[in-house]
């Protein structure tokens, strides 16, 4: 995760990659994370996201999790 300054504020941005190696940046973790627990929330299934492709398990799931609570820290 990279911080840039911005008029007395930090913008956050976090980039993860995707199943064919892509960086995607992720813009808003809240909404982000707030999708995968309404329609990704438990098993294995596949997240399109502007493109971009991502496999949501209890692994991924946990990942984000992590980023979620680095970020609020």
């Amino acid at each position: 995760m990279e911080r840039v300054h911005d008029t007395d504020t930090f913008l956050k941005k976090m980039k993860i990659k995707d199943l064919n190696n892509r960086d995607y940046e992720i813009k808003d973790l809240s909404r982000f994370i707030s999708h995968i627990k309404t329609f990704h929330s438990h098993g294995t299934s596949l997240h399109e996201e502007n493109g971009y492709f991502f496999r949501v398990d209890d692994k991924f799931r946990t990942f984000l999790f992590e980023l979620q609570n680095k970020e609020n820290n």
